[in-house]
């Protein structure tokens, strides 16, 4: 069977962010590439857009791949936590505000398995856990285990879905001045990475086209040597031909005379 007959985006985006970042530029053109000679184009396209994971990204996916009953308590936790938030059920929420300590704790250990993080990426795959946890939308991104970068919350509980009134109006404590700044320091800190995140993925594209020129060089020189060659070839083989016209004329000639 061939590469199409089998193959769609989220396969081939399964099997890569699957992979360690070291790995995954690689496989990326090679499966862009297969998908190329199998005549589908724009699955090519969208295969060389799959964006690098970093590494606290990846080890939240593999994660979603290898231990997915653990993730799934956490989840599950999270969702819980959610609905008790909304219904303002002081009881539940001190329950589940304990059992997410653990469960966090749990799938925080094994994501720490999935390679020596670094004191940074291991603090953005509790930053992605907390965010599963208190964020709907964040949790089925982990769910679905093909992030490419950590997932941050900046509230400090999950939101209600509607209020039937809004909050009463209160005083800023020191508290809230401090929460604040709290936020801004985690806006900037997404900013730095977003800049570095886009940073690594411009010289990652910058090497891709400098491989990508090494390998188009490389092929039109081979062409054009192999032109140079088949050139050859044909005006040998042109001479050939002619050798054998002539050999056939003479020969019948000769034979003729024979018989006369």
């Amino acid at each position: 069977m061939g590469y199409l007959s089998c193959v769609d985006l989220d396969e081939v985006a399964g099997r890569l962010y699957a992979l360690p970042p070291s790995e995954f530029t690689a496989a990326r053109a090679a499966e862009a590439r297969a998908a190329k000679d199998a005549g589908d184009v724009r699955l090519s396209r969208d295969i060389a857009k799959l964006r690098k994971p970093t590494v606290s990204a990846w080890a939240v996916n593999r994660i979603a791949r290898e231990h997915p009953a653990e993730l799934t308590e956490l989840l599950e936790v999270g969702e819980r936590l959610r609905a008790a938030w909304q219904e303002q059920d002081a009881e539940a929420l001190a329950e589940l505000t304990q059992r997410r300590g653990a469960v966090t704790g749990t799938v925080s250990r094994l994501a720490r398995q999935a390679g020596d993080l670094s004191p940074a990426a291991a603090a953005e795959v509790d930053q992605t856990l907390d965010a599963a946890i208190v964020d709907a939308e964040a949790a089925e991104q982990v769910r679905r285990g093909d992030l490419v970068k950590p997932l941050s919350y900046s509230g400090f509980a999950p939101a209600p879905a509607t209020r039937e009134r809004p909050p009463a109006r209160r005083r800023k404590t020191p508290e809230d001045a401090a929460a604040a700044a709290r936020e801004r320091e985690e806006a900037e800190a997404r900013g730095a990475r977003e800049r570095q995140e886009a940073q690594a993925a411009y010289e990652e594209w910058r090497q891709a086209l400098e491989q990508a020129q090494k390998e188009h060089d490389e092929r039109a020189e081979k062409v054009s040597r192999l032109e140079g060659k088949l050139a050859k070839a044909r005006g040998r083989l042109d001479d050939s031909r002619h050798r054998l016209e002539v050999a056939r004329r003479e020969e019948r000639h000769a034979r003729q005379r024979l018989e006369h």
